[in-house]
């Protein structure tokens, strides 16, 4: 299984980006390789609109099974991303993604 993560940075130990479209990097960890790997985002930044829709684009190719977020997406995206059967949760604030990781694990985040 893959998971994506908005995040602050590449690591188990950054901080998790309570922003879904405007969120500094995408990561990803494959459960069954084990391996973490990021996609830096920050180009949708200083979109003046559309940036959650380029985001939720960016997920979708990198095609993981699990988003886990903060605030979670708008309804444009949830919508794009339910398409391809994406379970989504969120409320991941102030947490690393390890965390995130480990609250998603025990069922403690909201899935939407």
């Amino acid at each position: 299984m893959k998971l994506a993560f908005t995040a602050k940075g590449t690591e188990w130990d950054s901080m998790m980006d309570p922003r879904f479209g405007r969120t500094q990097f995408i990561v990803i960890y494959d459960d069954h390789n084990q391996i973490l790997t990021s996609f830096n985002n920050s180009a949708v930044e200083h979109e003046a609109h559309g940036a959650g829709t380029a985001t939720a684009q960016k997920i979708f190719e990198l095609s993981p099974d699990v988003l886990i977020t903060g605030n979670g997406p708008g309804s444009h995206a949830v919508q794009a991303l339910k398409q391809i059967n994406m379970r989504i949760f969120t409320e991941a604030h102030n947490m690393t993604i390890k965390q995130a990781f480990e609250k998603y694990k025990n069922g403690e985040l909201n899935e939407i």
